[in-house]
């Protein structure tokens, strides 16, 4: 079965309990439900914990996805720790500090986006640090240019939201895909949009705020030249 994605109905959910419904040969934990975000996109698998009836834990270390089942969602424990059994029921505590580090920088390489409207060639998303390359025929950036109008963008106090469209709908719009090596999820028969009111719609799986005001102040801490024609530009929370 398919493990429930409940962060991508609300990115702020901090715990919530699950059933155990598989330990596989390595250790990983396939649970019904889950709020942790699991590897993709350029986002890294959310860490954290499950904590048992007992009271004792389990350290969550990565998530990714099942390689043989993509809709499955596998928990990898930390090293040396224990496992639980199948049919039982643990809550998940997700390492918020973390995550919402990630999901402000996430939401700012949105509007990074914006800002150098060029195809994206790549980029991932570290805890409070990311960064994108670009397709970029002349260089000439300015760091501070950059950082200037990047802040603009996060002052507009922009509500982001998500909606689904069907593939045949994205298909219709191929300019909402800005992404040259990452394509929009598909398969399910809809594609997840993230949209920032007034700014930007893409595909994305991703967790992001609610508001661009929760971003804080960003800065361009490096621009490097990655090949003839590509760009990598690096951000930071200020």
């Amino acid at each position: 079965m398919p493990t429930e994605l409940l962060f991508r109905d609300d990115a702020y959910l901090t715990e919530a309990e699950a059933k155990v419904e598989a330990v596989n040969e390595l250790g990983g934990i396939v649970l019904d439900r889950t709020i942790f975000y699991a590897t993709g996109g350029g986002q890294p698998g959310d860490v954290g914990k499950l904590r048992r009836a007992d009271g004792s834990e389990i350290a969550i270390g990565t998530t990714i996805y099942n390689k043989e089942d993509k809709g499955q969602v596998i928990h990898v424990p930390a090293e040396g720790q224990g496992a639980p059994q199948v049919g039982e029921t643990v809550t998940l505590v997700l390492d918020w500090d973390r995550r919402l580090k990630r999901m402000r920088i996430h939401t700012a390489l949105h509007l990074l986006s914006v800002v150098l409207p060029f195809p994206v060639t790549g980029g991932s998303i570290g805890d409070g640090d990311g960064r994108l390359d670009f397709d970029i025929p002349e260089g000439g950036l300015d760091k501070a240019e950059v950082t200037e109008k990047l802040n603009e963008l996060v002052a507009r106090n922009a509500a982001v939201s998500e909606r689904w469209i069907t593939d045949e709908e994205l298909d219709a719009n191929p300019g909402l895909v800005k992404t040259m090596s990452v394509k929009p999820p598909r398969g399910s028969g809809r594609v997840r949009l993230v949209s920032i009111e007034g700014i930007d719609l893409q595909p994305c799986g991703g967790t992001h705020v609610r508001n661009t005001s929760e971003i804080g102040l960003v800065a361009v801490t490096d621009i490097e030249k990655k090949g003839k024609q590509n760009r990598r530009v690096r951000i930071a929370l200020a």
